[in-house]
């Protein structure tokens, strides 16, 4: 059983600590920098669309998708698992209020709901069906130096409504980012993710997701961003209720980033496609349009 007072307790405690390890990074400069008396604050509205392929439990970058075959189990689609885990269809918004607190740390908590379609079948209401919390922080800043910068996001998202099949799970995301000018408008970009999921019954087993991967950016004069990530995903496989059993995979991963910044570097629109290997390839379209309460 996960003791989610230990958990919350470190992931504080990182918080914390990354504002003092920024600032071992910051040069002489940054002392004269006038910080902001409110910090930006938005609803980071992300709305997805999933495709999944039968047998198949989806992770990817950052959004795992597991939940639609956990409602699978628990839906009138359940009849059908002897025969295998059906084709899903997915639409998903997550609606995570932001607080940039500074601009190398952010927290965020807030819900998602999906709707799903199966295999022969319509589209599910359109539901809460996870709540959310976790942290983003520059633990390390390039500066112009030779070591890049350093990004740590932990995120914990459970299911809703908690019941016999409550999943939650703990994804963590490592990235190296070296920039290659001073304004670092292009730059490279390395990484590690790590999933694992924790489910309240001993009937359905999910073995942690790794994806490892190497990409880059480019961001023009007019504040468009490309970012492109390219990577190997490692599944250790499942088994759902002793009727499906999904073989471990070592399987490509791409996922292509389209953003629209503004002069000061936040976010006004984004763009994603991904495209996931399980291994027949399952296809994932986000669409992410903040919503500013203040901004810096």
């Amino acid at each position: 059983m996960v003791n989610f007072g230990s958990v919350l307790k470190t992931a504080l405690g990182v918080i914390l600590i990354c504002p003092a390890a920024n600032s071992w990074a910051a040069d002489a400069d940054d002392e004269n920098d006038t910080k902001p008396a409110v910090p930006t604050i938005y609803l980071d509205l992300r709305t997805y669309y999933t495709q999944i392929p039968a047998g198949s439990l989806a992770f990817g970058f950052g959004h795992p998708s597991f939940f639609t075959a956990l409602r699978s189990l628990t839906g009138p689609q359940n009849t059908a698992l002897t025969a295998g885990l059906p084709a899903a269809k997915s639409l998903n918004t997550d609606l995570p209020l932001t607080i940039d607190v500074t601009d190398r740390v952010s927290l965020y908590a807030g819900v998602s709901g999906s709707s799903t379609q199966f295999a022969g079948s319509g589209w599910s209401s359109f539901d809460i069906t996870s709540w959310n919390i976790g942290f983003q922080a520059d633990i390390y800043e390039q500066n112009g130096g030779t070591f890049p910068t350093v990004t740590l996001q932990s995120t914990i998202t459970q299911s809703i409504p908690n019941g016999p099949l409550t999943a939650t799970s703990f994804n963590n995301i490592l990235e190296f980012d070296y920039a290659l000018d001073k304004d670092e408008t292009r730059g490279l970009l390395a990484g590690v993710q790590h999933t694992r999921v924790d489910v309240d019954s001993a009937l359905v087993r999910i073995n942690p997701n790794t994806v490892a991967y190497l990409g880059g950016y480019y961001q023009w004069p007019n504040n468009w961003k490309f970012t492109g990530r390219v990577g190997v995903q490692s599944f250790e496989g499942a088994q759902l209720l002793n009727l499906v059993q999904i073989q471990p995979l070592t399987q490509p991963i791409v996922r292509l980033d389209l953003d629209r910044m503004d002069d000061n570097d936040n976010r006004l629109f984004g763009l994603t496609a991904e495209i996931m290997w399980l291994p027949k390839p399952a296809y994932q379209l986000t669409l992410r349009t903040p919503l500013y309460a203040v901004k810096n």
